[in-house]
């Protein structure tokens, strides 16, 4: 289905404190199979918005909608508008490289350029987006990023080995500094430390309390607790019956859904009645 003509997504310059975003009746499907139905979400600014549920109820669908990576796949479509400051995100006429600049990224598991060295790995993102044009200071821009990603003072005597030999909680907040190199204005992070040592989930944790003041964050995670941290408002999503499309049930200040839910299916799923 063809969206609606909307202006391209203009290039990030300097990151103003995040942007909003506003989901509407967002539907996303693989092939004739709909993963996720109706969903209406408002995500502010400089704020972390958690969303939790059961596998398959398409959280991560949702998240990879958000910055149209879904729609690269093969088959996949999205319907419905996820506006981001205006800008319809689903529209054909946005490029999606443009995008990528506003909207960061970071998955599950690490994902390094093996054969990138840290700096490098920092700076791809700039150096894509400022070809055939003069780049920017590079130097001073990786320092920024690692600073942010609370990892300069552990590489910066080794910012030309590779990226791949650091720790795995490094290497995600390598990731995490990749992309805040760009300055954008959302960050979204599919369970970002589902695949690190408790240690290493703590440095993230604090990461993302730190990153909540200059940009709009949004966390994917199955942790119950980890949302409860970190967030300042969850939202549920859940199968409502085999093989039906993942729903939005219920969102809300994280402290007041985890209390006091308003909906039954999310007191089962937080009290583990169903999981």
């Amino acid at each position: 289905m063809r969206q609606p003509a909307h202006r391209p997504a203009p290039a990030a310059t300097v990151n103003a404190g995040g942007a909003r975003l506003d989901i509407a009746n967002l539907s996303a499907y693989y092939g004739a199979r709909k993963a996720v139905q109706d969903v209406n979400l408002v995500v502010e600014p400089k704020q972390v918005t958690a969303m939790i549920g059961p596998s398959g109820c398409g959280k991560s669908t949702v998240l990879r909608c958000v910055n149209g990576m879904h729609q690269t796949i093969p088959g996949a479509r999205a319907e419905g508008a996820i506006d981001l400051d205006g800008v319809n995100v689903l529209s054909d006429q946005v490029d999606p490289v443009r995008l990528r600049r506003r909207i960061g990224m970071v998955f599950q598991r690490p994902n390094p350029f093996p054969t990138m060295s840290i700096y490098d790995n920092v700076a791809a993102g700039l150096r894509l987006g400022h070809r055939g044009r003069r780049t920017p200071d590079l130097d001073a821009i990786v320092e920024r990023a690692l600073r942010q990603a609370n990892l300069w003072h552990e590489v910066r005597d080794r910012l030309k080995a590779p990226g791949a030999g650091l720790s795995g909680g490094q290497q995600q907040r390598l990731c995490i500094a990749r992309a805040l190199a760009v300055q954008p204005e959302v960050l979204l992070m599919d369970e970002p430390c589902s695949a690190l040592d408790p240690i290493s989930t703590l440095a993230i944790e604090d990461l993302i309390f730190t990153l909540r003041e200059q940009y709009t964050i949004v966390i994917v995670t199955h942790n119950m607790q980890q949302a409860a941290r970190v967030s300042d408002v969850t939202a549920f999503l859940t199968v409502p019956a085999v093989g039906e499309p993942g729903r939005l049930v219920e969102v809300g200040p994280t402290s007041r859904l985890f209390s006091s839910p308003t909906q039954k299916a999310t007191e089962d799923y937080i009290t583990g009645k169903v999981g």
